[in-house]
């Protein structure tokens, strides 16, 4: 179940400049994913953003939450949650929350980000600890990445073999993280066959992915590009994540009709 959270945000980073602030997306937006081995459903995550403020400042403030189900939820219980409070007028996130409990794992952590100096104030609840870190310009959360990648997607400039680059400040340190665009392509879902723009995000290759090119990530190629479907392999088979149900979409959605 960590690694949902993962996938759903490292699928692009197109640098172009958005036409409106959050043209991708806005408050209400929901969505749910069934996370699986095969036929096999390991659990389900959503993603929901709702208009608050932090500090008397206008924010979005996305919730993520997974729970393991099924069989799963008796040997190993999955409860994480996630928050991100990201800027209504350019979304640059200014509070981090991870609250998880992954068979036992826990961490318990909020990040406060000072864009002009740069800085993160790691707060670990956990062990009743804070530390200061550097963080690069541009840089963005777990959780607010996917939220503003999702708003710098210009198909029209997009070539095969496009390679592309974002800052991203997660677990006490700051990560590159680098994109490859496959190219487009029609593929069958739940909600049925939709128009995707197909991405190859570059992960590390440690414990649990089988190499750098192991995870394939498909959104839709309109305008509010939204995450369908999201592959990876890892050392004991593949692991899925599939769109399963949405609402409150900015723009008109359509699957195609054969």
């Amino acid at each position: 179940m960590k690694y949902f959270f993962l996938f759903i945000i490292l699928f692009s980073t197109i640098p172009s400049i958005a036409q409106d602030n959050h043209k991708a997306f806005d408050s209400g937006e929901w969505f749910k994913f069934r996370i699986h081995y095969g036929v096999f459903t390991a659990s389900y995550a959503t993603l929901e953003v709702k208009e608050e403020k932090l500090n008397n400042i206008p924010v979005h403030h996305v919730i993520g939450t997974g729970k393991s189900s099924g069989l799963l939820s008796l040997f190993f219980k999955v409860e994480d949650y996630y928050e991100t409070y990201i800027d209504k007028n350019e979304v640059k996130p200014y509070r981090f929350i991870r609250n998880i409990n992954e068979g036992g794992h826990t961490k318990d952590i909020e990040i406060n980000f000072d864009h002009e100096k740069k800085k993160a104030l790691v707060f670990n609840k956990k062990y009743n600890t804070k530390k200061t870190f550097n963080t690069k310009g541009n840089v963005q959360d777990m959780m607010s990445s996917f939220y503003y990648l999702r708003n710098k997607i210009d198909a029209s400039t997009l070539k095969k073999g496009d390679e592309f680059f974002v800052n991203m400040f997660f677990d006490n340190e700051n990560y590159d993280f680098k994109l490859k665009f496959l190219g487009k392509e029609v593929i069958k879902t739940k909600i049925g066959k939709v128009r995707c723009l197909k991405f190859r995000p570059y992960v590390q290759a440690e414990r649990v992915f089988k190499e750098e090119e192991s995870m394939t990530v498909w959104v839709s190629d309109d305008d509010n590009r939204m995450p369908l479907k999201i592959r990876a392999e890892i050392l004991v088979g593949a692991i899925e994540a599939d769109l399963i149900a949405f609402k409150g979409l900015k723009h008109p959605f359509k699957i195609v009709v054969n």
